[in-house]
């Protein structure tokens, strides 16, 4: 049922679904469950793994082995990744550090080559991942982001829905939805209008996410006000009430916005220059 090469390994209570392909030298640990039609070519090394359907993991890359985390103790955790994922060269995912949690992925990532993604991290849908990006601990990603190349995200970190990072980027702040950032510290200079034009986001709703911004950024309110201000006047589409739950959920490292540490709410935000919708 499934394919094996000779020179793998791969243990005996190892489950292995229809179609699924292991490349010479792969090792398959204790703990894996590989979904039908996922491939891992050559140099694979994989255990404490459940991983769904049509899944291409390429060589050199680790996946489910301990967590580069002290204070872990041989707990019982796992990684847990939808279908539909590319995972590039040498690309290293860990299992979590806390007894029965997950480090999670959904479905349609790209995971590019070198990229690290840490202990309890929770990566959702149609994510991409660029080359040497490291994840810390704990850090989440909404679907449709984009991490460019050698970006460092901090740990407990969030990440929303389609925001942009820019390549070398040092993210120490939560990124909310449908923002662009970039800088060492990065802050948020724009609205990602190009991805969410690609993503099918009616012109409506941009202009709803751009009034938002603009209380928000550029109103002298600080985070409190501005939030409540976009409550009483924003026409709230879908996006709109996404971006005012991102800034109403719990925050442990506060928001990115450029000139501010929005963890205090009596601190007005800088203005920033926002791109047309």
């Amino acid at each position: 049922m499934a394919k094996v090469h000779p020179t793998a390994i791969v243990d005996a209570g190892a489950e292995l679904a229809e179609g699924v392909t292991v490349g010479p030298f792969c090792i398959v640990g204790p703990g894996v469950r590989l979904g039908a039609r996922t491939k891992l070519h050559s140099s694979v090394v994989i255990e404490e793994t459940t991983m769904g359907e049509d899944n291409e993991v390429y060589p050199g890359a680790v996946i489910g082995v301990a967590p580069q985390d002290l204070r872990y103790n041989g707990e019982k955790t796992s990684v847990v990744i939808g279908r539909g994922n590319v995972i590039r060269e040498y690309v290293t995912i860990h299992r979590a550090s806390n007894e029965g949690a997950v480090t999670q992925m959904g479905n349609d990532n790209l995971i590019m080559a070198y990229a690290h993604v840490a202990h309890n991290c929770l990566l959702a849908n149609q994510i991409v991942v660029s080359n040497s990006v490291g994840l810390c601990g704990h850090v989440e990603i909404e679907d449709q982001a984009v991490l460019g190349g050698m970006c460092g995200i901090h740990q407990f970190v969030r990440i929303g829905r389609l925001a942009m990072i820019g390549g070398m980027a040092k993210v120490t702040q939560d990124v909310p939805p449908f923002g662009m950032v970039d800088g060492q510290p990065a802050r948020l200079f724009g609205m990602n209008i190009r991805g969410m034009q690609r993503r099918g986001i009616t012109k409506e709703s941009r202009q709803s996410l751009k009034h938002c911004y603009r209380m928000i950024l550029r109103s002298g309110l600080n985070l409190g006000q501005a939030l409540e201000a976009i409550r009483r006047t924003v026409d709230h589409c879908q996006e709109a009430t996404h971006l005012l739950h991102f800034f109403e959920s719990p925050s442990r490292m506060g928001f990115c916005v450029r000139g501010s540490d929005s963890r205090r709410n009596n601190q007005p935000v800088e203005e920033v220059e926002l791109a047309g919708c």
